[in-house]
């Protein structure tokens, strides 16, 4: 399965991970340092719920630490990787709950973890706009870049599933 979506030219992120709201952070597998070289964001231990939506070997977590690892593209989705990430999410709600130390990561920390964020935010009473705005201030004005993923919050996951299902029978 392809992971990444064409290349949107934008740069990468300045950190490997950044809170978003308490608790719950968003970030990638890979990062810029300040030389501009890209060094790999490893988690060891700093999370209590790590959520992964693109895998890399040595890129952890610890073991022992719960850890939900699911590739979905950075593309449009169909109706069953949709339904992953409102899975995702909810993991993700339950987590920032149960008091836990919460991180979701894709490659750069843009845009898969920004769908399955946002989610998260939109579930907590924010309103899509308000939750994109959100990211884009505490991770990076380039976060979710990816149009489909925004118009996917805007007309809701599930109303998005379902549309996109419609789309794939006919």
């Amino acid at each position: 399965m392809k992971s990444r979506g064409k290349d949107r030219k934008v740069p990468g992120p300045d950190s490997p991970w950044n809170e978003i709201i308490h608790n719950l952070w968003m970030g990638g597998h890979y990062y810029r340092t300040m030389h501009g070289a890209y060094e790999p964001a490893v988690v060891r231990n700093q999370f209590d719920l790590v959520v992964s939506l693109y895998a890399a070997e040595g890129h952890g977590p610890n073991q022992g630490i719960e850890h939900h690892c699911t590739a979905i593209p950075d593309d449009p989705l169909s109706p069953v990787q949709i339904a992953v990430v409102e899975e995702m999410a909810a993991v993700v709600g339950q987590g920032l709950r149960d008091g836990r130390r919460t991180l979701v990561r894709c490659h750069s920390g843009y845009n898969r973890s920004g769908l399955v964020v946002a989610q998260v935010l939109v579930e907590l009473g924010y309103d899509a706009p308000t939750a994109v705005k959100i990211i884009r201030e505490r991770r990076s004005p380039f976060a979710l870049n990816n149009d489909v993923f925004v118009d996917y919050l805007d007309t809701g996951l599930a109303v998005a599933r379902l549309l996109t299902g419609l789309e794939e029978s006919a």
